[in-house]
């Protein structure tokens, strides 16, 4: 049996890699986690050299000058901003200070919305994504779900697809969640990676839109992970009642400064990012195709792919873990099928590596995929009570 390595329920892992399939955690190729390849911009490297006194010190519980620059940036008042040790602690802040009792969510989707919610006791109800729109849900059945719950969660870009919903649809949600007294969270936690001019995103209209909170990490684009940072921006009256609810000192002290560089580091690395993500994650569907793969057309730092016959999602998060590259398996996703799987975009160097791992993984003959295939069906059983298990709720 192989078994599935997200036992705390997202990629990243390593450690949990390396106790399965032996070896140093520091070694294995990740491809499970969606972080900038190029790391942290130089700047932010330095701020932390030369910051590294301020662990002598309490950090500014109320964050100032990480908004001060954010507010400059978003053109939004300092009232209009939440910081939180990373995009997960906003999503926590937003169900702690509204204490929805009925909270929807579009699969498939990223885990925590729905983990989230429960934890804090609200009822999770869902809509589904269709394939024939890249997984997307259709704007109706979204609305639908709308007037049946208080809160709303919509990845935007979405999470495991990498798509984004139109700005006319996004127009559209706003106003039915005013309508309907529903409240529209948008995580954006991927957007940095698309094109600014390519960007679906309510950002500029948050003041026309009482009713839309949009959650935004730093911690993927600037590759600072390990330093936990994000943020929410939206109506002044919802800020207040998640900061009533936050830990203080909840985002520590290097984290600010590692953010308050990250936004004074300028266009060029960014500019860098972008390119490099849309070059390679070109390259990458296109060798995946050559392999049989079937991948979804994302627009983020990663692809949702489906392997070729005779794999599983399992089975080929064994094969590549074997070898020292590390896939997030998707098929515990709601809606997704046993044999998706999601992988990072990286740099070249990284990619070719992937690609000729993948490649003499596949070179398998159709009677060893079979044997596979049936050893496997232990394990696919296992997957399947853990995603009838993490789906739950009601279904629209």
């Amino acid at each position: 049996m192989t078994g599935y390595i997200e036992v705390f329920g997202h990629g990243g892992d390593v450690e949990t890699a390396a106790s399965r399939f032996g070896g140093n955690a520091t070694d294995y190729l990740d491809y499970s986690a969606n972080i900038n390849p190029l790391g942290p911009p130089k700047e932010v490297l330095e701020a932390l050299q030369q910051g590294l006194h301020s662990v002598l010190r309490y950090p500014d519980p109320g964050h100032r000058g990480f908004k001060a620059l954010l507010s400059e940036r978003l053109g939004v008042t300092q009232e209009q901003i939440s910081v939180g040790n990373g995009a997960a602690e906003s999503m926590a802040l937003i169900l702690l200070g509204l204490a929805p009792r009925r909270v929807g969510t579009v699969e498939p989707g990223f885990s925590e919305y729905r983990a989230l919610a429960r934890q804090f006791g609200s009822e999770v109800t869902h809509a589904m994504g269709r394939e024939e729109l890249n997984w997307r849900a259709r704007p109706e059945d979204i609305e639908w779900l709308m007037e049946e719950v208080d809160l709303l969660f919509l990845g935007q870009p979405n999470n495991p697809n990498g798509v984004q919903y139109p700005l006319e649809v996004l127009h559209r949600l706003a106003r039915k969640a005013e309508e309907s007294d529903t409240v529209l969270v948008i995580d954006e936690a991927f957007i940095d990676f698309i094109p600014a001019a390519e960007r679906q995103s309510l950002a500029s209209d948050i003041n026309t839109y009482p009713n839309v909170i949009i959650i935004r990490s730093m911690t993927k684009f600037y590759a600072i992970p390990g330093l936990r940072l994000g943020y929410a921006i939206g109506n002044p009256k919802y800020i207040q009642a998640m900061t009533r609810k936050q830990v203080t000192w909840s985002v520590n002290g290097l984290a600010l400064v590692a953010g308050e560089a990250c936004l004074r580091s300028g266009e060029r690395y960014e500019q860098q990012t972008i390119t490099l993500i849309a070059q390679e994650r070109e390259r990458l569907v296109a060798a995946l195709e050559s392999y049989g793969c079937s991948v979804t057309p994302g627009e983020a730092n990663f692809l949702l792919v489906h392997v070729p016959h005779f794999w599983t999602a399992a089975s080929m998060q064994e094969a590549l873990g074997r070898r020292g590259v590390l896939i997030r398996s998707c098929a515990m996703y709601p809606g997704l099928r046993a044999g998706h799987v999601r992988f990072a975009v990286k740099d070249a160097r990284a990619n070719d590596r992937l690609l000729e791992v993948l490649g003499s993984v596949l070179e398998r003959s159709e009677d060893q995929n079979e044997d596979l295939a049936v050893a496997d069906q232990e394990n696919q059983q296992e997957y399947t009570q853990h995603s009838e298990k993490i789906k739950g709720g009601r279904q629209l």
